[in-house]
């Protein structure tokens, strides 16, 4: 349990687990659902060490962790009790989700398997490609086996994902996708067929059986993507309605046995050649654009790609590219944004190179060597995106990547793995290296260069994690922290002092986001309690931390849920990055509006870091600005 405390911290900042109907994770984040995502203290979450980020996208309240974030799910479900399951409201429906949050769901589950197959299938096609293994080898074919396995068989793993993400049982998802894949009925079109269907026509079919008299077209399933989620959704359908219509007693067996033989065989008559077809003119579709100008197709997708990421919007191309795989052995489209990470990478070793700020120099190594691997998260919600220019800067040499892959015509033969380990993903099965591998390592290597130069000339701008001292100002603030060993902080505010335990908020009473006291204010003045920097500043401006220039960081929350005002009735006097000094006016509130709002106004005022200190509170029960209200002695 190395993670318990911080997976307690994420539950108890989330709202609680009785505010959870779900909790998922993918690569980097844990992906929760909320029951009212107003109860989520976003900015204490933000604010944690552990924690990169906060992102809410695809109705989905997304704590973005790291790569480690699997050890970190582990702990939250240990610690809360919580499953990984398909959200439900407090009345047992399923919360109604977006097409975003649909796809990651269900193709969040599989990717890592799916990655790991297409890697063992790209390096199979990459070991042929230099001679190393011949095709008749046993080497050759149980790799192969281990490549396709998943590919082949996707129907399968969709099923189970698809309809538990639908409300279903998995296993009548898997019974589904198993019918689809079942080898003895490809087999049958090998003879003759009966009759055509939609003879001269795009949509022209042979028919080899049929079902109680019902023409059924016989379509490859296999690798298939569109046809099981549509039908998962109906099976999940039909077994509700099913559930209520059939007594307890005998539920267990008939519900499964009439919902799949409803199901199966509209999906074999209906629901599976028209999904076919549909993925057919959405692969034809997304080719046609993407054939009216492959460069500007890799500037715009390549460079939009980290923007997409941002908000969840990249789901939308992943399924695309996998309907293109298995339509038509192949996907242009996602290759364009392959440069993306590797621009990414490149601004972040430029950040590296030249801040001096060392917190920033620490988040950039683990951000720098988890993007070479494809994952970054890290690198953009941790580095380049809170300081804006070297994000910029980065979609910029991603998109030019992007064109130059276009312009080779690089495509993906498989979803492998991401940043280098994508490489055998480019790797054509049937003519090996080719030219167009050559140039998107080119593009790769360029898309590098261009992002780090850029950002080292350009690109260090002030952000979240930017100094906003000189080095002799950090230098000096240092040399103080050392020699001194105790602190005073003074009142921020006027009013009355109350412990932290009266607070009707669990992560302050509970001193999980620091020690300290609440102020009841009677006047809507906020004071700088000591000289220092504005650590942050929400953009709600009724919260903000200040890093004192002996080191004790300063968190100071105005009322209980206040976020919820968008900002109304506060405005602030200073910015994130700001340099202050203790007395000077940092934010204005209106308090009657505040209550009129139906919310509280007490003040929580902690230190974050209080292990560090022995922490002396002021026994007087009302305070004025500027009076001392701890007094901080270093351990």
């Amino acid at each position: 349990m190395k993670y318990e405390q911080l997976a307690k911290d994420i539950i108890l900042n989330v709202g609680g687990k009785e505010n959870v109907s779900s909790v998922v994770h993918c690569i980097t984040r844990l992906r929760f659902k909320l029951k009212d995502e107003s109860k989520a203290n976003t900015e204490v979450l933000k604010n944690m060490d552990d924690v990169v980020t906060v992102m809410k996208s695809g109705g989905q309240y997304q704590v973005v962790i790291g790569n480690h974030v699997p050890d970190v799910y582990k702990a939250v479900l240990d610690v809360s009790g919580l499953q990984a399951q398909s959200p439900v409201d407090d009345d047992g429906e399923k919360q109604k989700a977006s097409f975003i949050d649909i796809i990651s769901s269900i193709f969040t589950p599989v990717l890592g398997v799916l990655a790991a197959t297409g890697m063992i299938k790209g390096f199979n096609a990459l070991f042929i490609a230099m001679g190393w293994l011949e095709s008749t080898s046993g080497t050759y074919q149980i790799l192969n086996a281990i490549g396709d396995s998943l590919f082949y068989f996707f129907p399968i793993f969709l099923g189970y994902t698809a309809i538990k993400k639908f409300g279903g049982s998995p296993f009548i998802g898997m019974a589904i996708g198993g019918s689809l894949v079942y080898p003895t009925l490809s087999g049958l079109t090998a003879g003759e067929p009966l009759y055509t269907l939609f003879a001269g026509t795009m949509f022209e079919s042979p028919i080899y059986i049929t079902f109680l008299g019902v023409p059924v077209i016989l379509m490859s399933y296999a690798s298939s993507v569109i046809p099981i989620i549509l039908s998962a959704y109906f099976a999940a359908v039909v077994e509700k309605r099913l559930r209520k219509m059939i007594p307890d007693v005998v539920k267990a067996f008939l519900v499964p046995l009439f919902t799949l033989l409803i199901v199966v065989p509209l999906t074999f008559i209906i629901i599976g050649p028209l999904s076919t077809w549909a993925g057919n003119l959405l692969g034809m579709a997304t080719l046609f654009i993407y054939n009216l100008s492959p460069i500007i197709a890799g500037v715009f997708v390549g460079g939009l790609w980290q923007v997409m990421v941002i908000f969840g919007l990249h789901w939308g191309l992943v399924p695309i590219a996998i309907n293109n795989i298995s339509t038509m052995g192949a996907d242009p489209i996602l290759a364009t944004t392959l440069a993306a990470s590797f621009a990414q990478i490149g601004a972040v070793l430029a950040v590296y190179v030249k801040t001096k700020q060392q917190k920033l120099k620490t988040l950039s190594i683990p951000a720098f060597i988890s993007g070479i691997f494809g994952v970054t998260e890290p690198a953009i919600y941790g580095i380049t995106l809170p300081l804006k220019k070297p994000f910029i800067i980065s979609c910029i040499a991603a998109g030019i990547g992007g064109g130059i892959i276009g312009a080779v015509g690089t495509n993906l033969y498989m979803i492998g793995g991401l940043g280098i380990f994508v490489i055998p993903a480019m790797i054509s099965p049937t003519e090996g290296v080719t030219f167009a591998l050559w140039g998107a390592l080119i593009s790769f290597v360029i898309a590098f260069a261009l992002g780090f130069v850029l950002t080292y000339l350009f690109g260090m701008g002030k952000g979240k994690n930017q100094e906003t001292k000189s080095a002799q100002n950090e230098a000096a603030a240092t040399t103080t922290t050392s020699n001194v060993a105790t602190e005073e902080i003074a009142s921020p505010l006027k009013g009355e002092v109350k412990i932290l335990s009266d607070i009707k908020d669990e992560a302050f009473a509970s001193g999980a986001l620091g020690d300290g006291v609440a102020i009841e204010p009677i006047e809507g003045k906020l004071f700088a309690p000591a000289s220092g920097t504005v650590s942050a500043l929400f953009p709600t401006n009724h919260a903000i931390g200040i890093k004192t220039d002996q080191g004790a960081e300063i968190l100071i929350h105005i009322g209980m849920d206040t976020v919820k005002l968008g900002g109304k009735h506060f405005s602030a006097h200073t910015s994130q990055g700001a340099r202050v000094e203790k007395g000077q006016l940092l934010i204005e509130f209106d308090i009657k509006q505040i209550k009129a709002e139906g919310l509280p106004v007490t003040t929580p005022v902690v230190v974050t870091n209080f292990k560090d200190y022995n922490l002396q509170k002021t026994s007087e029960k009302q305070i004025n600005f500027g009076d001392q209200l701890f007094n901080l002695n270093k351990k």
